[in-house]
């Protein structure tokens, strides 16, 4: 009877540090996916304002960065890393 219990006891206490593993895996996940779309909101205010409807942009005329992309494919991407990001974050909140 002894040895059960023991074994339910270890059982459930390595349950429980499993479940403080995940839960602490899943802050730090958090964290850094809450720093990465910190990081893109930066990234994309730069852009505010010099992004028109559609694909033209008023960086097209500039003679700075020009991504070999070209700007529509870089905008998009953009866009795509967001969703990335937005989804990462979501699964690390479940």
């Amino acid at each position: 009877m002894g040895n059960k219990i023991e074994q339910n006891t270890h059982n459930n206490l390595q349950k429980s540090s499993s479940m403080t593993e995940l839960q602490n895996f899943k802050n730090i996940n958090n964290s850094l996916v809450q720093d990465a779309l910190n990081v893109w909101s930066e990234l994309w205010a730069e852009l505010d304002g010099q992004v028109g409807a559609g694909s033209k942009t008023s960086l097209e005329s500039e003679a700075g960065f020009k991504p070999s992309c070209g700007w529509s494919q870089y905008l998009e991407k953009m866009w795509v890393l967001r969703n990335y990001l937005d989804f990462a974050k979501r699964i690390s909140q479940q």
